[in-house]
């Protein structure tokens, strides 16, 4: 569960409740902003409101099934599968910030005060063999760029940059949010050509 810790104005200060997720085989990583309030989550890992459709995009972009990730009867997601498709994949999983301030009682990244961001060198050390690396929405794309001083991608865009003497790509996908102003069947197209274009490396 999310940790807190009360400021001097009252509002809690959360800090992330999970480690990263990182298979060995990792080469892109999932970055996206911060854990809604533990109310609303349907599982105990990312991405976890039943209303947020990344587990759904996965599911259309991998498996052709926008429900093969999802357990609709009890409304929640199949972790274990989820876990599995990762770890094929060599997909890793984290976010943006460790610790926030929500300045009102939402969900939304707009707000979310970021206290403390993610120690992204640390991270990328940890997964020598990632290339890519994927935000999520708009607040996990301007942390992610502010830090290693690069131009902000368009959303289904893409931007290179080195790390450590690494050429890696970084893609801008739209948010899986619902507040997200795009129907799931367009945002699984942008997630599909990034899995794409990914399937065209690894096979060089």
């Amino acid at each position: 569960m999310t940790s807190f810790e009360e400021t001097t104005g009252g509002k809690a200060i959360e800090t992330h409740p999970w480690e990263p997720f990182l298979p060995k085989n990792t080469r892109m990583l999932f970055l996206g902003s911060f854990p809604p309030a533990s109310r609303r989550w349907a599982m105990d890992f990312f991405y976890p409101n039943y209303i947020n459709d990344m587990w759904r995009i996965f599911g259309i972009c991998l498996f052709g099934d926008k429900n093969r990730l999802v357990d609709e009867e009890n409304k929640t997601f199949r972790l274990e599968d989820i876990k599995h498709m990762l770890r094929e994949w060599g997909i890793g999983l984290y976010d943006t910030a460790v610790k926030v301030r929500r300045t009102r009682n939402t969900a939304s990244d707009k707000d979310l005060e970021v206290l403390q961001a993610t120690d992204f060198d640390r991270l990328l050390s940890a997964i020598p063999e990632c290339h890519t690396v994927v935000t999520t929405g708009q607040k996990a794309t301007d942390i992610f760029t502010a830090h290693f001083s690069i131009s902000p991608p368009k959303v289904g865009g893409a931007v290179t940059f080195l790390f450590d003497d690494r050429k890696m790509t970084l893609y801008r996908m739209p948010s899986s949010s619902r507040a997200y102003p795009m129907a799931l069947e367009k945002k699984a197209m942008c997630y599909m050509t990034l899995f794409q274009r990914l399937e065209k490396v690894e096979k060089l």
